[in-house]
């Protein structure tokens, strides 16, 4: 997880009780994490810039920090602890490709006390955000972090080789021991900013079996819903121009198949859905209370840490869906299948899942008692099949316009010629248009009719693709639209 928003809300204030993980105090946590990755980012800056080598994805570097201080060491009112630092060259190397520099690392971690967020998954860790908003801090499992340690290199070698991408940008991995406790930590990039209120947020794995928020975690004032809630509230998915579509799905697919090449699996995109068509009644109630400061303004300064950034660059605003303004915070333009222009923030989510003997295990026993293909855990080669598919088919789809400026509709994707050489297949219309329980959205659709099309018919004739759509027996008066020819 590596999100504000997907991981719930700051916790306002102190609380009555204080979480605790593994015994220690979330608030020494926090400290710890502030004055460890101080003492070695600083550290850092006397060693000479080189290139990364094998070795250097292997190196642990580990520092005391009494409570009383030492020469090298601030005192503070924690309890003593052991601060390690894992493959600090990488790691740097890796900020640098984002364009981190040392002294905004250390400003966005160490400046302003970290701001714990509630946590609704069920691994029980904890989640921290920087003040800027820049980046979460989360504590993960010895088996997560040491997968993530052998990913390094492959890791590394995909940066290089594509910087823009959807997967987690991991900035640096830790480890505070106190006590005879381990606590390992991860900083990454945030993907959901919380000056941008996020209407809507998922998390989405393409399964199905038991896929739907918790009774609890709908009664959040933020709730993170699943695959069955999406299907349920967008039907009909979310639309984007063609340019943004195609980059879209071509980065996915791209992170996939790396993904897959490691042999993970069980990760999510996480979306967050920000419809502008609610920005002023937002506007209208009281402001946020947690908003970067001043020297540090809003839009988030990582490199190709944006959503847009992440599968294009930045550009342009895609196709006039959304006029050029400097407030969209690096969203991505879409249109929902009521015609709301929305901003879209995402990122794949809880990689560090390798599918080993324990995951399949847990796949084969609820294969045993379930339909196999619809549980989340599954072998990598087909979650990510069947994750890229959920995406391309049911969440992400094409803008094209049918006559109607109301709403995006997609022109229905056709066989190849080759497995097309004789084609008529009758659908609905409800299929091609809009579902039989949103009457008010199909008048839209149709001003001048006084009925709607029935059926519509698809025939391929060299080459060309005729989509024919009959009436019913009632009178049409504008007849123009019960015909369309859609050349390939």
């Amino acid at each position: 997880m590596s999100s504000a928003a997907e991981n719930g809300d700051a916790v306002p204030g102190k609380q009555s009780e204080e979480k605790t993980y593994k015994k220690t105090a979330s608030s020494a946590i926090k400290g710890a994490i502030q004055l460890g990755i101080g003492y070695t980012v600083g550290n850092l800056t006397s060693k000479p810039e080189r290139d990364v080598l094998m070795q250097d994805f292997y190196v642990v570097e580990s520092v005391f920090l009494p409570s009383e201080g030492s020469n090298l060491t601030p005192a503070h009112h924690y309890p003593d602890f052991r601060f390690k630092t894992y493959a600090p060259l990488a790691f740097r190397y890796f900020r640098e490709l984002f364009g981190i520099k040392p002294d905004d690392y250390l400003y966005s971690i160490c400046s302003e006390p970290l701001i714990e967020l509630s946590n609704p998954g069920a691994s029980g860790s904890l989640f921290f955000l920087t003040s800027d908003d820049e980046f979460i801090i989360k504590t993960v499992q010895h088996k997560e972090a040491e997968f993530l340690q052998k990913l390094l290199p492959g890791y590394y070698m995909n940066l290089n080789q594509n910087p823009r991408t959807l997967l987690p940008k991991f900035y640096g991995l830790y480890c505070m021991q106190s006590g005879g406790t381990n606590i390992r930590i991860v900083v990454m990039n945030n993907v959901l900013p919380r000056a941008m209120r996020m209407h809507l947020t998922y998390d989405l794995k393409g399964s199905t079996y038991k896929r739907r928020a918790s009774r609890k975690e709908r009664e959040k004032p933020n709730p993170t819903f699943k695959d069955l809630d999406f299907l349920q509230d967008m039907h009909e998915g979310l639309y984007f121009d063609t340019e943004t579509y195609n980059a879209l799905m071509k980065t996915l697919q791209r992170d996939c198949r790396v993904l897959e090449s490691f042999k993970i699996m069980d990760y999510s995109l996480l979306l967050g859905i920000h419809i502008l068509d609610h920005s002023l009644k937002d506007k209208e109630e009281e402001p946020l209370q947690n908003v970067p400061d001043a020297k540090r303004p809003g839009m988030q300064k990582v490199l190709y840490s944006t959503a847009m950034e992440s599968i294009q660059g930045p550009g342009k605003s895609a196709d006039g869906i959304i006029p050029e303004n400097p407030d969209t915070m690096g969203g991505i333009p879409a249109k929902s299948h009521k015609g709301e222009k929305l901003l879209l923030f995402m990122g794949i989510i809880d990689i560090l899942q390798s599918y080993r003997l324990m995951k399949k295990l847990e796949h084969s026993w609820k294969a045993l008692v379930y339909d196999g293909d619809t549980v989340s855990v599954h072998r990598p080669s087909f979650y990510a099949d069947r994750f890229l598919k959920f995406m391309n088919a049911r969440v992400f789809k094409k803008i094209q316009a049918l006559g109607s400026r109301h709403r995006p509709d997609l022109v229905p994707s056709t066989p190849s010629l080759f497995e097309a050489a004789s084609l008529a297949t009758t659908i609905s219309s409800s299929s091609l248009y809009v579902n039989e329980q949103c009457p008010h959205d199909r008048t839209a659709l149709y001003p001048n009719s006084k009925v709607l099309p029935s059926s519509s018919t698809f025939t391929l004739e060299e080459g060309t693709v005729y989509l024919t759509a009959e009436p019913n027996a009632l009178e049409v008066q504008d007849d123009t639209a019960s015909v369309l020819d859609v050349y390939l």
